[in-house]
């Protein structure tokens, strides 16, 4: 199989994923972003590259985010929400995360390939990506042609400027008063 055909059964995998995504769930999500006052974010590896560049765009739009771990961030209270990518749900760090800012009065919300895991159970809102990994393809899924995790890394990425563009349109901002919080220092 060549690169564009493989081109090709990505983007058809891809259109499957985001497609299987529930509107209800993402509605859900919808919401808990406008409602928090402060967005926190945290993820591991690549799904921890998709959750930053929301957080970027939520900075775009005049959103408080901070990405968990960072110097910079400060503490997570009351109201507040942290939005954990994570595929398995179960990575021991973003677990702590989660438990720590639901014992702090925070809202948790996830996005996995796995709503009934360990993160997926204390989350308030939970946003299924049904990508087929390693891990998955037992459960009745087609594989992906894509190693390990990339088409959930892929399809988070592109749900999350999906939700962009859902809360541009809720708070009437468009993309030229985004660019004006565009970092300048580079």
């Amino acid at each position: 199989m060549g690169m564009m055909e493989r081109g090709r059964e990505v983007l058809r995998e891809l259109d499957r994923t985001l497609a299987a995504i529930s509107t209800e769930e993402a509605d859900r999500l919808l919401a808990a972003v406008m409602e928090a006052p402060r967005v926190f974010v945290a993820g591991a590896g690549r799904s921890g590259l998709a959750i930053k560049a929301f957080a970027m765009r939520l900075m775009h739009m005049g959103r408080q985010v901070f990405v968990a771990g960072e110097i910079v961030t400060p503490a997570v209270g009351a109201g507040d929400l942290l939005i954990v990518g994570s595929g398995s749900g179960e990575t021991a760090s973003l677990r702590a995360m989660a438990e720590r800012a639901k014992s702090l009065g925070a809202k948790v919300a996830l996005v996995t390939i796995f709503p009934e895991s360990a993160i997926g159970k204390i989350a308030d809102v939970v946003v299924t990506i049904p990508a087929p990994t390693p891990k998955s393809s037992s459960r009745g899924q087609a594989p992906s042609i894509q190693p390990m995790g990339s088409l959930f890394e892929q399809t988070m990425l592109i749900f999350f400027d999906l939700l962009i563009l859902q809360l541009m349109e809720k708070a009437a901002v468009d993309s030229a008063a985004m660019f004006e919080r565009h970092a300048n220092l580079e």
